[in-house]
């Protein structure tokens, strides 16, 4: 952290102008707290600078690298299929399986949060799968289910407490009223996480992001030519 010297010419010519605002004299006692003052300011703000993390300005930039207690492949399990992995069923595959996002998270059709499968629905897919079950990210997911303890995710995508996002409307709105695809509805926010092993924020997931989203034409549904906007009320975001 670099914190940079202020002149005293400054600092006085300050304290002058607040002498002028608050009608009082400027004693050697006010000006010696004044510093101080000053001083702390100053520091508080060039460490805030140097320690807050770097935000995201583009939809190209990824988020901060978060390690996983397990390595999850989204790229496996959502990615696209290829059809040579038909060939030869005893080679690793190359390609995805294609799951519809909303069957781990299920929840985000009906909540306002996606929410994270439990381990058991894990275990039930991996379970059956003797040919990955000697995989180090398997065999540390069976450690979690003999254990009898919840895989420790961390969040990705998370907002500020007073911020208030509702999957259910999202999903509701592109998914099941205009038929869009669920990756592509879900890539609006998330990104091509399809593509990624662990996953990253790709979106910046700023106010001003969703409020230009909002701002433009949405089909109602996809049968009807009608376009309406997202809400731009505070409170709709902000309770």
């Amino acid at each position: 952290m670099h914190v940079g010297i202020v002149p005293v010419e400054r600092l006085i010519l300050f304290a002058g102008c607040l002498n002028v605002l608050l009608g009082e004299p400027l004693t050697m006692h006010r000006f010696l707290n004044l510093s101080i003052l000053l001083a702390g300011l100053f520091v508080a703000v060039g460490s805030y600078a140097t320690d807050a993390p770097q935000p995201i300005t583009t939809a190209d930039d990824l988020g901060p690298q978060i390690e996983q207690p397990i390595e999850f492949p989204h790229n496996r399990h959502a990615g696209l299929h290829n059809p040579a992995d038909d060939a030869d069923p005893s080679k690793p595959a190359t390609g995805g399986m294609e799951i519809n996002c909303m069957y781990c998270h299920t929840y985000a059709r009906r909540s306002m949060v996606a929410g994270i499968p439990p381990l058991r629905k894990c275990i039930g897919c991996h379970q059956s799968i003797e040919s990955v079950k000697e995989s180090p990210r398997i065999k540390k997911l069976f450690e979690y289910w003999e254990a009898k303890k919840p895989i420790p995710w961390k969040k990705v995508h998370d907002l500020p407490d007073f911020v208030r996002f509702n999957h259910e409307r999202h999903v509701q709105r592109f998914v099941f009223q205009q038929g869009k695809p669920v990756q592509e509805a879900c890539g609006y926010c998330h990104g091509d996480v399809k593509t990624l092993v662990v996953g990253r924020r790709q979106k910046p997931l700023t106010m001003g992001w969703c409020a230009e989203c909002h701002q433009k034409d949405h089909l109602v549904d996809a049968t009807s030519t009608k376009t309406t906007h997202g809400p731009n009320d505070c409170f709709t975001c902000h309770k």
